[in-house]
């Protein structure tokens, strides 16, 4: 029963397994997520969401990679959705928003400009999966602040 909520929450209940761009189809999953609830509570709520997912991601990993060998496997995409959280953590919920924050994550996901590549060449096992994409995010988040800002 672990290992399968562990695979559930890794693959973001199955999206990880598609056959073709696994990492954008776990980051789309993470959008509905993230509307509901900052309509529930605002950024706080999935400021919140957030942190626990970090924290869900570093036990479910390691116990994905225990069972499913692999640096980091493609199915994986437990780290986009937190990434994805992270770049809408102070956007409105607003579908162009919404939609935008996403390009702008899976560019710089994909990219991966420093210091995600160095996580990413460096780091290893469940915090080397998770952080490259979070300081990815990072990236992310504050373009969609200086995207507000403008629209302001």
């Amino acid at each position: 029963m672990i290992n399968g909520l562990a695979f559930a929450l890794c693959t973001w209940f199955g999206l990880g397994k598609m056959p073709k761009a696994p990492g954008s189809w776990g980051s789309l999953g993470a959008l509905p997520f993230a509307w509901l609830l900052q309509g529930w509570g605002g950024w706080p709520a999935l400021a919140i969401a957030l942190g626990l997912i970090c924290l869900l991601s570093l036990w479910a990993v390691a116990i994905y990679l225990r069972n499913w060998p692999g640096d980091d496997p493609g199915e994986i995409v437990i780290d986009e959705v937190a990434g994805q959280w992270l770049v809408l953590l102070f956007v409105p919920q607003d579908w162009l928003l919404y939609a935008l924050g996403f390009v702008v994550f899976r560019v710089l996901d994909i990219s991966k400009p420093w210091p995600a590549s160095w996580a990413d060449s460096r780091l290893h096992g469940p915090k080397g999966i998770l952080l490259d994409d979070l300081l990815a995010a990072v990236y992310g988040c504050l373009i969609m602040v200086g995207v507000q800002r403008m629209l302001a």
